[in-house]
């Protein structure tokens, strides 16, 4: 991590101090918040691909009846070539969300995983074009996926093409008023220098709480470190076991969270121990305790 990492990060630090209390509250792992913790307006949805509908407007009446707020939906795939690019798929999305009663959470490009940002012009031209789906779903955020081929561990040279591809682009998603969320294997320090680089306040992590406890970092800790002023969304996952009954510490997460002021969404990309309905309906339930939504 560079020094400048270092400062940037620490000034973000002070100044979420600065601008917010801390709702902290005690609890352990498996056990819900205490009934006086405040609620702060969380929204809990989940991604369309983890609903077994990836790409398909479907995905709003499988969370309907699960009982969530709203799906995190995909660009779409290298076969139908991202086909929410295209008005009449939009359409077909905001009038399936409107009929179900189910918000469209925000957008993400997994197919990035397959088709590298560091190295397909492809995936430029998506990253740039998602803005615009954005736009036309009013949503503010968009996922850039960084993992399989796409992965920028050990990479310098494939994180510098990022850097240099984001910087192209960051410019249209401010004035779209959109943030580009990198999701990867890298650590918060990673993550910053990056954004740093980038120069972008448009450009933020997105930050899923399984894959950062799976690779070893203190999650707990990296929230309080990037603060909202860089994390714009999070994903809940536990890779083998149900919510709370697993290795991530959702009570001491929403500490964190409180910490840095961060309400908003939070979006279930778990394991289905009990199959797709039942564990969804279980994570559900237990974050619901967790993350109350504003009353």
């Amino acid at each position: 991590m560079s020094d400048h990492s270092r400062i940037t990060r620490r000034s973000m630090m002070q100044r979420s101090t600065l601008a917010m209390s801390a709702a902290a509250f005690g609890g352990v792992l498996g056990h819900a918040a205490p009934d006086a913790a405040p609620a702060r307006g969380f929204k809990i949805g989940a991604c369309d691909w983890s609903l077994e509908k990836g790409g398909d407007p479907g995905a709003f009446a499988v969370a309907k009846e699960l009982g969530l707020d709203g799906v995190q939906v995909s660009l779409g795939s290298v076969d139908n070539d991202m086909h929410l690019r295209r008005p009449e798929i939009q359409q077909a999305y905001l009038a399936e969300a409107e009929r179900q009663g189910v918000a469209i959470a925000s957008l993400a490009i997994g197919e990035l995983n397959n088709i590298p940002y560091k190295s397909d012009p492809r995936a430029e031209e998506w990253v740039r074009d998602s803005i615009d789906v954005c736009k036309a779903l009013k949503v503010q955020v968009v996922l850039l996926a960084f993992f399989g081929n796409g992965d920028l561990r050990d990479d310098a040279a494939g994180v510098d093409v990022v850097v240099e591809r984001l910087k192209k682009v960051a410019p249209k998603a401010e004035e779209a008023g959109v943030y580009l969320a990198i999701e990867s294997w890298l650590s918060g320090p990673q993550h910053v220098d990056i954004i740093n680089r980038v120069g972008s306040p448009n450009v933020k992590v997105y930050y899923d709480l399984g894959n950062s406890h799976l690779r070893g970092y203190d999650i707990y800790q990296e929230i309080r470190d990037l603060g909202s002023e860089l994390i714009c969304e999070f994903h809940a996952k536990d890779y083998d076991s149900l919510f709370g009954q697993g290795k991530v510490d959702f009570v001491r997460a929403r500490e964190a969270m409180d910490a840095i002021g961060y309400s908003g969404w939070i979006q279930i990309e778990g394991a289905k121990p009990l199959g797709l309905m039942d564990s969804y309906k279980a994570d559900l339930k237990y974050l619901k305790e967790v993350f109350p939504p504003k009353v």
